[in-house]
């Protein structure tokens, strides 16, 4: 399925974290925290400013970014989990 977010809005496919501690430990699912790092996937055109003028997004297909833990719309898509937020949900991009 195609998906292109409208605006300034960006779609993420969040990156999850070890299920293991350096001990070996198995964390189990429900003591798993959410994730808050995620690769974008798409992008949407810009944020409209109140002259007309569009302001092109940051950051761009592929970045790493880290988001706030209760951000966004979690969705499916095609069998994968995908979260859309907008780009001022977005902390920073991880180098």
């Amino acid at each position: 399925m195609k998906f292109s977010p409208l605006h300034d809005r960006v779609l993420l496919k969040p990156i999850l974290a070890e299920t293991k501690t350096k001990a070996g430990i198995i964390i189990p699912d429900t003591a798993q925290e959410k994730p808050m790092q995620g690769q974008v996937v798409a992008v949407g055109k810009g944020k409209r400013l109140e002259d007309g003028r569009l302001q092109p997004l940051g950051v761009k297909v592929g970045d790493k970014v880290i988001y706030g833990k209760w951000s966004g719309t979690e969705v499916k898509l095609d069998g994968v989990d995908h979260v859309i937020l907008k780009e001022e949900d977005l902390f920073g991009i991880v180098g």
